[in-house]
């Protein structure tokens, strides 16, 4: 991962490999308390990873991030993939808190949004996420492991649920009850290798 100097974060520099990476929200602010706007993002994975060339190991969606571990298929930049995915959420989330009559934070999730967005040249309205992903190329099985059990823990070690497999936004379902969870997933085997 080298230091991109143009967007004040990393950047994937190994498009096809393996990486962490943690898709946040402007200010922290929890827009996924709400089970309308989880289901934006796990729609949009779908769509990503059907149409994208997006392959999704594990994941978890937190009140104001998600942690990924993804890659791209070969002929895809993981890179362009998940600037479209945040682009398309992004507006969705935003046309979803601006019509839904029964969203109290309505006004000011907006105005934090704005807020934001004069900050950045490239936002013109509303920005909901941050410019940086915290790409992490995931090289050896000790370090897939590491971030594995990151990722399925943090509903845990938020005080959500108890067991990780609980957690209804998260993969570890899929891997501790060997049973699908909401979204399609290319698995990791017990070695921390992927195992396709």
């Amino acid at each position: 991962i080298e230091k991109d100097k143009n967007m004040g974060g990393h950047k994937i520099t190994n498009q096809n490999s393996l990486h962490f990476i943690t898709p946040t929200i402007v200010g922290w602010m929890d827009v996924f308390t709400r089970k309308v706007y989880k289901d934006i993002i796990i729609s949009s994975l779908e769509y990503c990873v059907k149409n994208k060339g997006l392959s999704v190991h594990s994941y978890v969606i937190m009140s104001n991030h998600l942690h990924l571990i993804v890659s791209a298929k070969e002929s895809y930049q993981l890179s362009d993939i998940i600037r479209d995915f945040k682009r398309h959420t992004s507006q969705s989330i935003i046309k979803e808190i601006s019509q839904n009559p029964k969203e109290s934070r309505q006004v000011w999730m907006l105005n934090h949004m704005k807020y934001h967005a004069k900050c950045n040249k490239n936002n013109k309205t509303h920005q909901l996420w941050k410019r940086d992903n915290h790409p992490i190329e995931l090289i050896t099985p000790k370090w897939i492991k590491a971030r594995f059990d990151y990722i399925h823990l943090n509903p845990v070690r938020a005080g959500i649920v108890e067991l990780p497999e609980d957690y209804l936004y998260s993969s570890a379902k899929d891997y501790i009850k060997l049973e699908p969870g909401l979204l399609s997933l290319d698995m990791i085997d017990a070695d921390y290798n992927l195992a396709g």
